[in-house]
């Protein structure tokens, strides 16, 4: 069977200046399956943001294929995909509800609003509340703006806008990082059971690797427009292969008991703009570093059976 998501050799590069490159996205290469959840994590200016961009096509690639179920997206300019017979399959659901929401739309017209653009009314009232079910939003919340709704309701009418439409592929965008700790638990619930009930695929971007642990199948690790590891969560959280996971995991906040002496990167990231090509993006931070790190940029190879790290020492 086809993976609902292929990204081959992904590139996004920005201009600086007159002749220098942002290397935002740098050969970016992996896929979804149908059915599984795939975490996106890595430190802010780590490359997640521009890279759900473009599988979302709201940004075009500089270089590379973006395929759904085999197809390739990645050719159709941004600005004409939601025209086309894929925005359905591929939608998100944004970080913060607030935000993402019209506040002249009730709950019901900004669930309603993609099945309006489709020119699909029929039914129309039927769908809403049956998605709506779905999420948890009880019917008379429907009639309500974004500013009479709580944040978790805010959230959940996000998730219902997202899904009414049915798609293959869902990317959501640090869904619970506006949202209170006791919401947050609900609306992660939430998501699980839409996963197992709709068959949907998730790309799950978040700095909460508690989370990424609890609902992903497999992980992918960014650094600097990087891959720098990718494989099955629990065999990742359990025994990480490249320096950069390690210190992720590392920095996850311990519950209860005496706090365990943590590792603490040095230094600061290399610039993101014209990197050399022959140096580990991680060189200067990473604590095993040697001058073959400096020499040679290591590639993203196997380590273990399906799982993919790009250090020299994985």
């Amino acid at each position: 069977m086809r993976p609902v998501l292929e990204c081959v050799e992904v590139k996004k590069h920005f201009a600086v200046g007159r002749r220098s490159r942002l290397h935002a996205v740098d050969d970016v290469s992996f896929q979804i399956a149908a059915g599984e959840s795939v975490g996106l994590v890595g430190e802010s200016g780590c490359g997640k943001s521009t890279l759900v961009r473009l599988i979302t096509r709201m940004l075009d690639a500089s270089a590379g294929d973006i395929l759904y179920r085999g197809r390739n997206i990645g050719f159709i300019p941004a600005r004409s995909f939601a025209g086309t017979q894929f925005r359905p399959k591929i939608q998100m659901v944004f970080q913060d509800p607030s935000d993402s929401l019209n506040p002249r739309y009730t709950a019901f017209e900004a669930i309603a609003e993609p099945l309006r653009r489709l020119g699909n009314p029929d039914q129309l009232e039927h769908q809403v509340g049956e998605v709506a079910r779905r999420v948890g939003l009880p019917a008379e919340l429907l009639p309500r703006f974004p500013h009479q709704l709580s944040g978790g309701q805010k959230a959940r009418v996000g998730i219902a806008r997202a899904i009414v439409l049915m798609p293959d592929l869902l990317v959501l965008d640090e869904p619970t990082a506006a949202l209170d700790v006791s919401v947050q638990a609900t609306i992660l619930k939430l998501l699980a059971g839409l996963k197992r009930d709709l068959g949907m695929s998730y790309l799950f971007v978040s700095h909460d690797l508690n989370v990424v642990r609890m609902l992903c199948d497999r992980v992918i690790v960014m650094y600097l427009g990087r891959i720098v590891e990718l494989g099955p969560a629990q065999q990742m959280f359990d025994s990480p292969a490249h320096p950069y996971t390690r210190a992720l995991i590392n920095a996850i906040p311990a519950v209860g008991g005496r706090p365990e002496a943590r590792e603490v990167l040095a230094g600061e990231p290399r610039s993101p703009i014209d990197p050399d090509p022959r140096v580990c993006r991680f060189f200067g931070r990473c604590p095993r570093q040697v001058e073959r790190c400096r020499q040679e940029e290591p590639v993203l190879r196997e380590v273990k059976p399906g799982h993919w790290a790009a250090c020299h020492f994985a």
